[in-house]
Order: C-alpha cells, then structure tokens, then sequence
C-alpha cells in the first residue's frame, strides 16, 4: 500500500471508529424510552437516527463496495413501528463499522480510484469519495443525536 493510501486508510478508520463511539457515548445518556422518543413533533429520535446510518453504511459501503448483498429498507429506518432495543442498535452499529473498517483495510492504492455506482449518490463515481461522503452523512447525523441528547437531558 503507497503511503497516501494509507494515511487515507487509517484517517477514515479513525474517523469511522470515533464516529460509532460517539453515538454510544450519547446514547448511554439517554433512557431505552428517550432513545426512541422524538422531542420535537419532528424530526427523528436517536434510535432512528442510529438506525438509517447503520443502513447507510450497510448499503453503500457493505452492499456496494464489500459486496455483502445487504438489501436496504430506508423507509423503515426512520418508521420502524416494533424498535429493537438500544443495546441491540449500538452493537449493529458497532459490526457496521467494523465492516467499514474491514472494507477500507482490503483498498489498495489502485482501488480508491474504482468506479463506484449506487442509487442515491449519482454524483459520486469512485470509492474514495464513496466513503468520505458516508463519513460526512455519519458525522451529519451525530451533529443532530447531539441536538435532540440535549433536548432530553434538560
């Protein structure tokens, strides 16, 4: 692996790693209720939230890159009527990235460059920008966990 490639490797390992601790870090101050209960009349709970990303990176990092044959409901991550419990969301998104992890370990210098193709993110045709465009969506919506954590610790 060139040094570049590896810089940018364990950059986004790091990233990805410190983004997962982060939400279980909110979480942990946050009841099972709390969680899954949205503050404001919209918007989405914590729950949700946690469970569109491990979508997210399921689908286009697992599904598309690591080729994982995960198949996206994307709709039921923000509706899911029958909510598994918190701790079982955090460790989904635990494996999640550690899948993320394991697919960036396996990129090669040549591979960053790999054409890319998936449904909602027709601007994006390479691997590199693959993940740091899911890496900007993580960081996006730990921005949100942090508003709505605040809104049920007052």
């Amino acid at each position: 692996m060139s040094e570049l490639s590896s810089v940018i490797t364990n950059g986004f390992i790091n990233s990805y790693r410190d983004f997962g601790k982060r939400v279980r870090a909110l979480s942990e101050k946050l009841s099972e209720q709390e969680f899954w209960t949205k503050p404001f009349p919209y918007g989405n709970s914590v729950g949700h939230l946690a469970l569109h990303i491990i979508g997210n990176l399921n689908y286009y990092i697992g599904a598309q890159i690591a080729r994982t044959g995960y198949v996206r409901d994307r709709d039921r991550e923000f509706t899911e009527a029958a909510p598994p419990p918190k701790e079982d969301v955090l460790r989904q998104l635990d494996e999640v990235v550690e899948l993320v992890v394991k697919t960036l370990e396996a990129q090669t210098a040549d591979s960053w460059g790999a054409e890319y193709s998936a449904i909602g993110m027709e601007s994006v045709n390479d691997r590199f920008r693959a993940f740091l465009r899911c890496a900007a969506h993580f960081q996006h919506h730990i921005g949100q966990m942090i508003y709505l954590t605040n809104e049920h610790t007052k």
